[in-house]
């Protein structure tokens, strides 16, 4: 198992310390830079002067995105399974 790695992201122009695994950091720089993008996106598009407000609309959006990728996967599953189901239907008629 590889050694704990101390690093620190800056989201909303605050610094936030943490400990991980080297194999998390490239993820957390990426969600990390995404956020920052996204805040910047928000405060123009909107006249959001509080960074909370503007970190909410974040998470809410980030949050959507995941449900909805999860209920794509979980419609795809089901599709997937449909088709093996009277794949398995074909095979077992021949």
């Amino acid at each position: 198992m590889s050694e704990a790695l101390k690093i620190k992201l800056s989201i909303a122009n605050r610094v936030y310390p943490l400990t991980i695994q080297p194999e998390q950091e490239e993820g957390l720089r990426k969600a990390a830079q995404d956020i920052n993008e996204m805040i910047k996106q928000f405060e123009q598009s909107y006249s959001v002067r509080d960074k909370q407000d503007v970190l909410a609309m974040c998470a809410l959006q980030l949050a959507s995105r995941n449900e909805q990728k999860k209920m794509n996967s979980t419609n795809l599953n089901k599709e997937v399974e449909q088709r093996l189901d009277a794949l398995n239907q074909l095979l077992k008629e021949h």
